[in-house]
């Protein structure tokens, strides 16, 4: 004769877990709760944890539900609310955080909690080994769905890459600034605009806070300028560390390089992994998987996810992970996510939640709101983008190259001089159209629009008094 299965209440699992002082585990719940779904009963549990009705302590199946000390009196278990984007327009709370899933807010509960309260956890290889490509999902279909609808680009067609290369003097300013702000960084976003555009250093910051920033503009200048740089690599991630942490470690021997010492993490009670030769190698693996992912909202949040939890160099991880979760935006032509406006709070919080219970919900929260955000941002200027030039896209590196050439030569916005260097790779019956492509490149060339070039701004002031003075 089968066992009657006791009815599911708030009251009923509260009860339940105060009656064990060891606490109970979700196995011991969903055996005794037979008749409800195991992922509803999560959710359900996430939620009293976030009421505070109850404490987790613990991560993955050792995870134990325990009877807070001075449990809250509340209403009974709120049903969970699903996923989903908000479309650009709409409004966005003024509070300093995200709007949260209740898997979220139990996360944001636990990591809030003092440090003494918190189990000491190491890096667990498991949580790797357990994500299949293509299989696995962080991002549940229809999310994924609706962010490949709200990311479209006017360049879907184009070439990897020209979507970031249209808008790239705007994505240079704000992904440089918002990366930068998540990392305590105190630069305005019109501080950071002049840095990058003019070279002006804004008064009262330190060398750190300026460094910071132009390390951000030269590692995008690095993915976007050359598609092929752009891939899921070690060799692509390295070199974004190289860039991201030029002049700002304690040993200059760690920039652009894996890390072969033992770090800890402020604030976090995680131990990352100590073992030099064990980072190389799953800091390898970790790069094999995602480049198996192929939807590329999922293999952006999974760069987000493990690339941190790694923490494969001294120092700069999250922000390698927040520009190497661009590279799939990148080479699909979606809109980049730039990081725009994300509470800082809301994104430590999300971090903590991945090192210290390998649990993803909360930066999941923090993923989707800051791409609709990255979106909205995107907007005019997608719709100011209007139909690609196809010539100027298919002569993009002789445009190129003859610019900067004849900038670096000091030669004058002269037709005869432009026909001289024009390349082989242009057809004959496109060198008419070429010459007076580069010649109007020249007359509207400005400090601002060196990076376009590969130049510095220095190079182009140069060139532009020189022409001028030389202009008879």
């Amino acid at each position: 004769m089968n066992t009657p299965t006791p009815a599911f209440t708030a009251a009923d699992v509260i009860q339940l877990i105060a009656q064990s002082p060891d606490g109970l585990g979700m196995d011991a719940l969903c055996g005794t709760f037979a008749a409800v779904p195991r992922r509803t009963l999560q959710r359900n549990m996430a939620t009293l944890v976030r009421e505070r009705r109850v404490v987790l302590e613990g991560k993955g199946r050792g995870a134990r539900y325990l009877a807070p000390a001075n449990p809250p009196v509340r209403a009974s278990v709120a049903p969970f609310a699903h996923l989903s984007v908000q479309e650009p327009g709409a409004d966005y709370p003024t509070d300093p955080y995200v709007p949260t899933s209740p898997e979220g807010e139990a996360i944001k509960a636990y990591v809030r909690q003092p440090r003494h309260l918190r189990k000491p956890v190491g890096y667990q290889p498991a949580f790797l080994e357990a994500y299949v490509p293509n299989v696995t999902a962080y991002l549940p279909p229809e999310l994924r769905a609706q962010l490949h609808t709200l990311g479209q680009s006017p360049a879907a067609q184009t070439p990897a890459g020209t979507f970031a290369r249209d808008i790239l003097n705007r994505l240079l300013i704000d992904l440089s600034w918002a990366s930068s702000r998540l990392e305590g960084n105190t630069y305005s976003r019109l501080d950071t605009e002049r840095l990058i555009a003019q070279g002006q250093v804004a008064e009262g910051k330190d060398a750190v806070e300026t460094q910071m920033i132009l390390n951000h503009k030269e590692a995008i200048e690095y993915l976007v300028h050359d598609p092929e740089r752009a891939s899921l690599t070690p060799d692509t991630v390295i070199a974004l560390h190289a860039f991201l942490s030029n002049g700002l470690m304690a040993d200059p021997m760690a920039e652009g390089r894996l890390r072969e010492r033992a770090v800890g993490i402020g604030g976090s009670v995680f131990l990352p992994l100590a073992s030099p030769q064990g980072i190389h190698d799953i800091f390898g693996f970790v790069l094999e998987i995602a480049a198996e992912i192929a939807d590329p909202f999922e293999q952006a949040f999974f760069l987000m996810v493990h690339l941190p939890y790694l923490q494969p160099f001294e120092d700069v991880n999250k922000r390698v992970s927040r520009l190497a979760a661009n590279i799939p935006f990148i080479r699909h032509n979606l809109c980049p996510l730039s990081f725009i406006d994300v509470p800082q709070q809301a994104y430590v919080d999300a971090m903590l939640g991945v090192y210290e219970l390998n649990q993803v919900e909360l930066l999941r929260d923090v993923f989707v709101w800051a791409y609709v955000r990255s979106c909205q941002q995107y907007v005019a200027v997608q719709q100011n983008i209007g139909k690609p030039d196809m010539f100027r896209m298919r002569y993009r590196r002789e445009l190129g190259a003859v610019v900067a050439a004849m900038v670096q030569a000091m030669e004058p916005a002269a037709e005869v001089l432009v026909r001289a260097r024009v390349p082989s790779e242009v057809a004959q019956a496109d060198q008419a159209a070429f010459v007076a492509l580069v010649l109007a490149e020249l007359k509207s060339l400005h400090p601002g629009k060196a990076v376009r070039f590969g130049l510095r701004s220095l190079e182009v002031e140069g060139w532009s008094a020189h022409t001028l003075l030389t202009k008879p």
